[in-house]
C-alpha cells in the first residue's frame, strides 16, 4: 500500500457516509440501528474488549486522555477513541499513544466498500466499528471510548462499558440535543448502563440530579467527582483541566475497584505525561515561546469562556485568531472576547467554515480592533508578522481552525 493509496481509500470514506465533521446536522444519524448491523457483520468486537465509557460537552478528549496516559504507566496496553482528528484521520484511533496503522485503514475500508446493502453508516459508524475491531485485533488490555455527539444514540453506546463518566453538560449541538441543559444532559445520560459506575463532573446540581436520577433508574453507583480535593496536576494546561482531573481521579478509583493496578506513582506520573504517552494536542497546547503561541480547541461558549478567561489572566498584548462553523452560536461568544487583543478572523477550509464576513455586524458592534482573512494560515501569518515577542498569539474558536494551523505548520516548527 502506497501513501497515495491510503489516501485514496480515507477520501473514499469521506465521501461515502455523510460525516457531521463536514456536513452538519445533516451527517448526524440518531439511533444504533446501523451500528448494531454493522458491528454483527464483523463478529461484533466491541463485545471482546474491556471498554471506558467518557461523555460530556467539554473535556471528553482532555479526561480520556489523562486516563490514557496514566493506565500506560500503569503497563496496561489502552485504546483510545477520539474525534474529530485535527490533521491525520488516524488520530482518531490510537494504541498506546500510536496513531492507527494506515495499512489496517487502508484494508478495512477495503472491507466497508463490501459491506451489504441494507446498512448504510454515517462516517462516524465506520470509523466506530474500525476503532473496536482494530483495539481487538492489536489485544488492546482495556479501550477509552469517547462519545461523539450527545449520549444516549451515540453509535458508541454500543459497548457495556467497565465504568462511564459525563464529564460535564453544557449548551451545545442544541438543533440535535435540545434547547435546555436539562435535555442535554438527558440525551448525554443516556450512556448510563445497568450496574455500570456512571461519574459526574459537572458542578451544576440541576445536571447532577438528572445523572443521579438515570442512574437510580439503572442499578447503576452514582460518583459526585467535583467533591473531589486533590493537589495533583497535568502537563495538559489551561485551569480548566482542574475539573478534568477530578474526573480521571474518580475513574481510577472505580478501575481499582476492579482490579486494575495502578499505584499512586502511576497516576501521578500519568497525568504529568500525557503529550509523550498519549500525543494529544490541542488543548492549551504550547505552539512556541517567542512569542508565545497557544491553540485551544474549545469551541462552544462554555468552552470559549474558560480559554478567554484564561486569556485574560495573561499580561501580554494578544493577537487572537479565532474560526466557527456554521452552526455555531456566536453572539453570546462575542460578548466574551478577551480584551487588550487585535483579532484576526479567519474561514475555517471546510464546507462548514462560516466566512467572517458573514458575521462582520457582530464584529462591528463590540468596537474590537480586527481584520478578516480567507484562511486560517493567511490570519497566522499576519499576526505572526505584527506580534513581538513580548506579545503572544492564540489560535481557537474551532476544532478545523486549530487543525488547519498545526496541519500547515506544526512540521515547520520541529
Amino acid at each position: 500500500m502506497t501513501n497515495e493509496q491510503y489516501q485514496e481509500a480515507v477520501d473514499w470514506l469521506f465521501v461515502q457516509a455523510p460525516n457531521y465533521q463536514i456536513d452538519g446536522q445533516k451527517a448526524y444519524k440518531p439511533g444504533l440501528n446501523n451500528i448494531i448491523k454493522l458491528c454483527e457483520f464483523f463478529g461484533n468486537p466491541q463485545e471482546k474488549i474491556k471498554c471506558i465509557h467518557i461523555g460530556g460537552t467539554n473535556g471528553k478528549g482532555s479526561t480520556s486522555n489523562m486516563l490514557a496516559s496514566v493506565l500506560q504507566e500503569s503497563g496496561y496496553k489502552v485504546g483510545l477513541y477520539n474525534s474529530p482528528h485535527l490533521i491525520d484521520f488516524t488520530e482518531r484511533i490510537k494504541v498506546n499513544g500510536e496513531n492507527c496503522d494506515k495499512e489496517f485503514v487502508y484494508s478495512f475500508i477495503q472491507k466497508l466498500k463490501n459491506l451489504p446493502k441494507n446498512i448504510l453508516p454515517s462516517f462516524f459508524e465506520f470509523t466506530t466499528i474500525m476503532a473496536f475491531e482494530y483495539f481487538f485485533q492489536q489485544n488492546a488490555d482495556v479501550a477509552i471510548i469517547e462519545v461523539g455527539l450527545g449520549g444516549r444514540l451515540d453509535s458508541t453506546n454500543i459497548i457495556n462499558p467497565l465504568v462511564s463518566a459525563i464529564t460535564n453538560v453544557q449548551l451545545d449541538h442544541q438543533n440535535i440535543l435540545g434547547n435546555t441543559i436539562e435535555e442535554i444532559t438527558k440525551e448525554k445520560a443516556g450512556i448510563i448502563k445497568n450496574n455500570t459506575p456512571i461519574i459526574s463532573g459537572d458542578e451544576n446540581d440541576s445536571v447532577k440530579n438528572i445523572i443521579k436520577t438515570e442512574a437510580v433508574k439503572e442499578n447503576a453507583t452514582f460518583i459526585d467527582a467535583t467533591k473531589i480535593e486533590t493537589e495533583l496536576k497535568s502537563d495538559l494546561k489551561g485551569n480548566y483541566q482542574e475539573k478534568n482531573i477530578k474526573v480521571v481521579l474518580a475513574l481510577v478509583e472505580e478501575l481499582r475497584k476492579l482490579n486494575f493496578n495502578i499505584s499512586d506513582k502511576n497516576l501521578e506520573e500519568g497525568l504529568l505525561q500525557v503529550y509523550k504517552n498519549t500525543n494529544f494536542i490541542g488543548r492549551w497546547f504550547e505552539f512556541s515561546k517567542n512569542p508565545l503561541t497557544i491553540c485551544d480547541t474549545g469551541h462552544n461558549q462554555a468552552g470559549l469562556e474558560y480559554v478567554f478567561s484564561q486569556l485574560n489572566s495573561i499580561d501580554k498584548h494578544k493577537h487572537i485568531i479565532l474560526g466557527f462553523v456554521n452552526d455555531k452560536k456566536i453572539d453570546d461568544v462575542m460578548k466574551l472576547l478577551p480584551e487588550n487583543s487585535h483579532f484576526y478572523f479567519a474561514k475555517p477550509s471546510i464546507h462548514r467554515g462560516r466566512h467572517p464576513k458573514d458575521y462582520e455586524d457582530l464584529l462591528i458592534q463590540t468596537k474590537i480592533s480586527y481584520k478578516i482573512f480567507d484562511s486560517v494560515q493567511e490570519a497566522y501569518l499576519s499576526a505572526k508578522e505584527h506580534c513581538t515577542n513580548q506579545e503572544m498569539i492564540f489560535i481557537g474558536g474551532s476544532n478545523f481552525v486549530v487543525g488547519e494551523f498545526l496541519e500547515k505548520n506544526l512540521e515547520i516548527s520541529k
